[in-house]
């Protein structure tokens, strides 16, 4: 009987490639698939270059075989068939093939077999090859479907996480983003309001300081008893060291008076290499790039060295060990918006920066540096208002500031001045002079500044000289010296403490000498040994007073330097060096 999976009218035969050396065999296979009804085309082959060429055209849907040929074996047309149609189905057909045999040929890829002795059973073995065979094909179609699938699929997955992944970093960068714009944000808003408090307070303390001194100016004239005097110049010393702190506080609520001229930084800045190298000490390399075609900043001339002296000194006590100390100063173009509110907007800019190779500054820390009164150094080594200072003169002036520092390696502070607008303003305005002869009495009292950081020491020294008779200043630190110098310089003698933190006696000495050469300088020291200040000009032993004081040693070496001289009769330039 045909069986039902016999090709139906209409389907294409079956093309078989037959390998048979023999005529008779060849034709009862034929009449054997003929009787079967199995519509087929069969293409005889008999040699083994023939097998091999047909074989490689892969254009048959069986392959029939006989196991012996003369020149050629079974299992030899096996592996050809296996390598150049794999998929083909390949069975046997022979009449001396064995069993073991028949198992062998299985092993190496054949399909089936048949013994020519039973060829009625040979459509039945061709339609179950034939039926394997597609349903291997449809397997691997399905395998390679499915293996496609997966890949597919796994590229999709790939691709949506890639997505998912990127979309999860963006919207991390938003998120950072706007953490960082709200700190920066509550960062100016809490300076704001700090700026707002201080300034306040600076404006009602200055109230109250004007009400002192004031009425110390009205005492007196009215006071004759050198005692009272001595107690009103000591009041009026404490409400001018008001006044300094008041004025710092100013600075960072950018409430400062500031008179902005043209200014050339490169030549601000070379002109106090000297100071800067007194400050600094031998142990600190000085180094200076300035850019030669600079853009002139309008900026208060005074105000900008002693923020370059305030960053410089900042910087040194960062190097307990010695180092190297850089200023630099550069034409700057800014696009960016600040992230931070000491920053400065887009715009151009003279920039001069102060560089270290210190400690650096700690995260923590630095998100705090530039508020009023913080301060990482000890007690009475610093007032935390230098770089809130920096920062309001920055800001007022309508630049900012910049720190980029690594703990270990160092720090450098970038402070941005604007740029002069028009050629016309290059000119420098000349800083206003003070003619201390025109501002004295001839029978006025001589003036001697004390400076002293220990306020009891300060309190017996200007004591001791204003029952002397002598008119006392005083101040607490140098650069609260050299600010109050800065507003009169008209100071016969500057009473200087050795050992002070920031600025010491020696450094102060320094620019007292570069800045206002006619004020006398004498020293007062702790230390037994003077070795350092010998080393110093001007800083023999007729210039050094040992403490605690010995008898009336203060007084009689102050007399003896101011006595025998003359009121200076100079005209002297505010910031600047004497003119005659």
């Amino acid at each position: 009987m045909v069986d039902a999976t016999a090709p139906e009218d209409g389907e294409a035969p079956l093309r078989i490639l037959l390998l048979e050396d023999s005529d008779l065999d060849a034709e009862l296979l034929a009449a054997a698939l003929e009787d079967a009804r199995l519509a087929c085309l069969i293409d005889r082959v008999i040699t083994r270059d023939a097998f091999a060429a047909a074989t490689a055209r892969a254009c048959h849907d069986i392959i029939l075989a006989d196991y012996v040929l003369p020149a050629f074996d079974g299992m030899s047309a096996l592996a050809t068939a296996r390598g150049n149609c794999p998929e083909t189905p390949f069975v046997f057909v022979s009449g001396t093939l064995g069993e073991e045999v028949a198992v062998e040929a299985l092993k190496h890829g054949a399909t089936d077999y048949v013994t020519k002795q039973r060829l009625d059973r040979l459509p039945r073995v061709i339609l179950r090859a034939l039926s394997e065979a597609r349903a291997h094909v449809l397997r691997r179609t399905a395998e390679r479907a499915l293996r496609e699938l997966n890949e597919s699929l796994e590229l999709r997955v790939a691709e949506r996480t890639r997505e998912l992944a990127q979309a999860n970093g963006a919207l991390q960068h938003q998120i950072a983003e706007r953490e960082r714009v709200e700190g920066a944000l509550r960062q100016a808003q809490r300076l704001e309001a700090v700026g707002q408090l201080t300034s306040g307070v600076a404006h009602d303390f200055n109230n109250l300081l004007t009400v002192i001194a004031g009425n110390i100016e009205f005492l007196e004239r009215a006071v004759s008893d050198e005692r009272s005097k001595r107690r009103l110049d000591m009041m009026r010393g404490a409400a001018e060291r008001g006044a300094r702190l008041t004025a710092q506080l100013l600075a960072f609520s950018r409430r400062q008076k500031l008179a902005p001229v043209p200014v050339q930084l490169n030549q601000t800045v070379a002109s106090m290499r000297d100071l800067l190298q007194s400050s600094m000490g031998g142990s600190v390399r000085i180094e200076m790039t300035l850019q030669p075609d600079l853009w002139p900043a309008l900026v208060d001339a005074t105000q900008i060295e002693l923020i370059i002296l305030n960053l410089a000194i900042n910087a040194r006590d960062a190097m307990a060990v010695g180092g190297c100390l850089t200023i630099e100063t550069a034409n700057v173009t800014l696009r960016a918006e600040p992230t931070r509110p000491e920053e400065p907007p887009p715009g151009d800019y003279a920039m001069v920066a102060v560089s270290d190779t210190g400690t650096g500054i700690p995260p923590e820390v630095l998100a705090r540096v530039f508020e009023p009164f913080f301060t990482t150094k000890e007690v009475g080594k610093g007032s935390g208002l230098g770089l809130a200072q920096v920062y309001g003169f920055a800001k007022q002036s309508g630049g900012g500031v910049r720190i980029a520092t690594t703990v270990g390696e160092g720090t450098s502070v970038r402070v941005y001045l604007p740029r002069v607008a028009t050629e016309a303003a290059l000119h420098e305005a000349r800083p206003a002079e003070i003619d201390c002869a025109v501002m004295r009495d001839p029978g006025d009292k001589r003036v001697v500044l004390v400076v002293d950081d220990d306020s009891a020491v300060r309190d017996i020294t200007t004591t001791r000289l204003g029952e002397a008779g002598y008119a006392i200043r005083e101040a607490g630190s140098g650069l609260a010296a050299i600010q109050t110098l800065e507003a009169d310089p008209c100071v016969d003698l500057a009473v200087l403490d050795f050992a002070m933190p920031g600025m010491n006696g020696v450094e102060v000495a320094g620019v007292i000498r570069q800045r206002w050469p006619q004020i006398q300088i004498l020293f007062v020291t702790g230390y037994a040994d003077h070795t350092a200040l010998s080393q110093v000009d001007g800083g023999g032993e007729d210039r050094v007073v040992q403490k605690p004081f010995r008898g009336e040693d203060l007084e009689r070496k102050v007399a003896s330097i101011l006595e025998p001289r003359a009121r200076p009769d100079l005209k002297l330039v505010t910031g600047g060096t004497a003119r005659r």
